[in-house]
This record gives structure tokens, sequence and C-alpha cells, in this order.
């Protein structure tokens, strides 16, 4: 597979772009009174809705026909080639799952914070501790989600960018997250806005070193199994933390109907480029 700079360079911008959006939680939280918990309800929804259907849709299929092959050049055959890309969604799902568990529960980011709770008393070793805790629960989040994105990028631009956007508006609560517990326990806005910020960094960080590793070995077998992973750690991402966190925002039908829009903004964004 050959790649351009001009692809390489794309992709890592986009990266960085998704990572990077925990900044723009944390602005969020210092220049508005309260959380537009309808927004967010929907933004989140919506950010689901692409992933799971790009994933099971457009990344899972591409999986299969890298690792299966065609008739003139076959790779692992029909049956090997499916049961490789099954294998490797699963282990996708397995692998975000397993980081997932290894996070304190108290400090996970899938814990909402809304931008009122800068007005909560509470000890400020406790709170910081909380901010750095979810800071480092964000990063190692952030890593495999660089990943998806920045390989997305490289094989297709335009699912590249949608996958960025959806993976942005899902690191904006994130940074409210870190930016409310660090704000209130030191007073310090800029110091709050950076540890927020520099959470997001995993994202360009991991899509760089997975590059770095995967990129030179990078063949139809192993590009397959790749994306196959992509697509189960962004399904994993969607049902386990996008949906329920839009719920916890207590706008159920909202978080559906942003569901529903985002699986239908990404079929028709596909079908203008078929």
């Amino acid at each position: 597979m050959e790649i351009t700079t001009e692809t390489l360079l794309f992709a890592f911008g986009l990266t960085a772009f998704a990572g990077l959006s925990t900044g723009i939680g944390s602005a969020l939280a210092f220049f508005t009174k309260t959380t537009n918990t309808k927004f967010l309800s929907v933004a989140l929804g919506f950010s689901a809705g692409v992933m799971i259907y790009v994933s099971m849709i457009e990344i899972f299929p591409k999986a299969k026909d890298a690792l299966v092959g065609t008739a003139d050049v076959p790779v692992l055959g029909e049956s090997m080639g499916y049961w490789v890309t099954t294998l490797s969604f699963f282990g996708g799902i397995a692998l975000i799952a397993i980081i997932d568990k290894f996070i304190p529960s108290g400090e996970n980011p899938h814990e909402i914070r809304k931008v009122e709770d800068m007005n909560l008393e509470d000890k400020s070793k406790k709170l910081m501790r909380m901010g750095l805790f979810t800071a480092l629960a964000i990063a190692i989040h952030n890593f495999p989600e660089g990943l998806a994105t920045f390989t997305a990028a490289l094989t297709d631009p335009s699912l590249g960018i949608a996958i960025a956007v959806a993976i942005a508006i899902h690191n904006i609560p994130e940074g409210v997250a870190v930016s409310v517990p660090i704000y209130f326990a030191t007073k310090n806005k800029k110091k709050a806005f950076w540890y927020s910020f520099g959470s997001g960094l995993a994202e360009p960080v991991g899509a760089m070193i997975g590059y770095l590793i995967l990129m030179p070995y990078l063949s139809p077998v192993v590009f397959g199994v790749l994306f196959a992973g992509v697509a189960g750690i962004m399904v994993f991402i969607s049902l386990d933390e996008l949906l329920p966190a839009a719920r916890e925002f207590g706008e159920h039908h909202l978080s559906i109907y942003g569901l529903i829009a985002g699986m239908v903004v990404m079929a028709v964004s596909l079908l203008l480029f078929v």
C-alpha cells in the first residue's frame, strides 16, 4: 500500500483535530454557565450513529474484502478471510474493554460532569486527584481512538473525516470532565485547560506510534486485521460510552434521534461517493 506524504499529513492532522477537541469541552466549561443537555444528548447520539453505521456498513466489509482477496489475487480465501475479520472485530472490542476495565470506576471518563459542577464544594485534593485520573483515563482511551482515525483516513479520506468529527464530538464532554475538578481544586483556568487539552494528545501520539510500528509491515492481512479491529473499537465506544453518556444527561429520546440522524447523514455521505 503506497502512502504519499500529503495523505500521511492529512491523516495525522485529522487525528490531532479529533483528539484535541477535548480543549473545546474545557473552554465550554469556562465560558458557559449551564450545560446544554439537549444539545449534548443529540450530539453524542449523532456521534454514536456515525461510528456504528460506518463500522458495520463500511469498515467491516472493507476489512473482509482485504482479507478474502479476489479471484485474481486471493489472500486468505472466503472462509478463512471471513473468520479472521470476525475474530479481529471482536478482538478490537476485547482490547478496548480490557483498557476500560483497568481504569478505576471513580475516575472513569464515562462519569458525566456538567458546567454547573464548577460551583460544587469539595476537598481540593480529592478534586485534583479526580481530574488528573480522568485526564489519564481519557488519554488511555484516546490512544486506540487515534489509531482508528488515522488508519481510516489513510485508507479513505472521506471516511477519515466522518470518524474524526464523530470522535471530536465524543471528546468534548470528556474535556469538561477533566477541567471542572482541576479548576475547582486549583482555581486556575489555564492549568485546567492545559490538562484537558493535553489528555487529547494521546490520539495523535497513538496514530504516530501505530504508523511507526505497523506501516512498515502493512499488507492486505495486516490492514484487514487492523481495520476490523478498528470497527470493533468504535462499536464498543459507541455502546459503552456515547449512548450511556447521552442518557446520563436525561434526554433519552433525543439521543436516539441523534443516533438515527448520525446514521442517515453517514449513509447519505457514503452514497454520494458511490
